[in-house]
């Protein structure tokens, strides 16, 4: 027995032997960890394209340039309004003191000493904004001036060899030509984005004011929110556009592939204006307009569906002396043809009281050429006076009345508004806050208010007595539409 245990394990060694010597000459090697090599060692054999190198170095080149001068700013706002409204079920303690919040968004640098370019509705109401410059620098910022019709703001900061972003000219854009969108959006700084120009001249309807001016530029680079106030920039490396509202879903406010910009010729001007006076000193026209359709084309005589049509020129307006009459159908001003309404709006808003514009008209068949001095509106002359959560404005013979608690803004009707409403008398609701006691009551910007408990309104002094001796009650308003229909609304007036 101990002789075949012998040959047993002799066996086994000698199989052992040879089942190493097999493997190795397979050539295996266990490997250990850390050692593994992965990846080719061989380059795939692909000539390098130039042209694909010089446009990835664009987008590279673009942003190392662009990056410093756009900076990240934060806002502290008060605010009166109640986030439970309408929830009260839930939240039944009214608190009517005033919150802080804190939002922001972003900026571009166009001065080296400290002027920095960004939204109205970044530091709208706001109490203390702060920048954070690309460098890591914090600098307390002061608001220079504001113009809630383009959605434009310019504040400042103290500081001295800035980085300023180069404007370009955004006239010279094409659909289709790729941008960059450079902000903070949701709070990571300096993020950039890339897209191209999906349109051009777009009017969203998010500046709620008969004189609001939105000529956008559409772009499916992403932008979010805190990419408020940023720049679209081309890849020369200018700024193209000012980041200013985004599409969204509509339930959970989140981007869905496509945001605007403010064209950078129309955010220069009001620039310009808000850091020599604080304010704007826009021209206008002083006409009210509407796109051309088909069936007018075709009535008028017209070729093609094209030009603004003039539905009516304001009796005190910069048009009225120049021969200019409702019907006319405006082709071209200053050579540019238009044929939308904010296409007019925008080249216009880019002028001054007291310039000079060219009108091109169709009327009666021919093209006639007429001149226009472009005037302020009655609004530069001001008059203000504020008592509690009223403020009166006297703007020229038109007196306006803002009830803030209430969230309401009316004024006087101009002579031809009782006849185009078809009303005796009464006043024009010119503005709604949002998330109002108006807004819930849907009152909304352009409603005429006749009666207030069945008590005509001849003037807002009227509507102003009438609120106050109803404090802390509910009143009875009717109020006509553009169609000459009226509803009734009862709305409740804070003591």
């Amino acid at each position: 027995m101990k002789k075949n245990y012998l040959g047993i394990t002799a066996l086994l060694f000698i199989g052992a032997v040879f089942g190493a010597v097999l493997v190795s000459s397979l050539g295996y090697v266990q490997p250990s960890f850390g050692q593994v090599e992965i990846g080719s060692k061989t380059r795939p054999n692909i000539s390098e394209n130039q042209s694909l190198t010089n446009f990835n170095n664009s987008f590279i080149e673009t942003a190392e340039k662009l990056t410093p001068s756009i900076v990240q700013i934060t806002v502290i706002s008060k605010s009166k309004e109640n986030p439970h409204e309408g929830l009260e079920f839930f939240f039944p303690f009214k608190n009517d003191m005033p919150r802080e919040r804190q939002g922001g968004g972003s900026g571009v640098i166009i001065t080296d000493d400290g002027y920095i370019l960004t939204n109205n509705h970044v530091v709208e109401n706001a109490t203390e904004v702060t920048v954070n410059l690309y460098d890591k620098r914090k600098f307390d910022a002061k608001v220079i001036g504001t113009d809630p019709l383009t959605d434009l703001a310019v504040i400042k900061i103290d500081a001295k060899e800035l980085p300023a972003a180069y404007l370009g000219d955004s006239d010279k854009l094409k659909v289709g030509q790729w941008v960059m969108a450079i902000g903070n959006p949701m709070a990571l700084t300096s993020t950039v984005t890339a897209g191209i120009v999906s349109a051009l001249g777009r009017s969203v309807n998010i500046i709620r004011d008969s004189y609001g001016v939105e000529d956008f530029i559409q772009t499916d680079a992403a932008i979010n929110p805190g990419n408020s106030g940023g720049a679209l920039v081309d890849l020369n490396g200018e700024v193209i556009g000012i980041n200013s509202a985004i599409a969204t879903n509509g339930m959970t406010g989140t981007y869905i592939g496509y945001g605007f910009a403010i064209p950078i010729n129309l955010a220069k001007v009001v620039a310009e204006d808000l850091i020599s006076s604080g304010k704007v000193k826009r021209g206008y026209i002083g006409v009210s307009i509407e796109e051309v359709d088909a069936d007018l084309a075709k009535a008028v005589g017209l070729d093609s569906p094209r030009g603004i049509v003039i539905q009516q020129v304001m009796e005190d307006g910069a048009a009225a002396s120049e021969d200019i009459k409702a019907g006319d159908i405006i082709i071209k001003i200053d050579g540019k043809e238009v044929n939308k309404p904010n296409e007019l709006q925008s080249h216009v808003a880019s002028k001054r009281a007291g310039d000079k514009i060219e009108l091109d008209i169709f009327r009666d068949g021919d093209i006639i050429t007429r001149k226009i001095k472009l005037k302020p509106r009655d609004e530069d002359n001001v008059e203000v006076a504020k008592n509690d959560n009223i403020i009166k404005e006297k703007k020229g013979d038109i007196e306006e009345i803002k009830f803030d608690d209430i969230g309401l803004t009316v004024r006087d009707l101009r002579n031809n508004e009782s006849s185009e409403y078809k009303v005796k008398s009464g006043v024009l609701i010119s503005q709604v806050k949002k998330y109002s006691k108006a807004e819930n009551q849907r009152l909304f910007a352009g409603l005429i208010i006749t009666e207030v408990d069945e008590k005509k309104i001849e003037s807002v002094s009227d509507l102003e007595k009438a609120f106050k001796n109803k404090k802390g009650e509910a009143v009875l308003l009717k109020v006509v539409d553009g169609s000459g229909s009226s509803r009734f609304v009862g709305i409740e007036i804070p003591e």
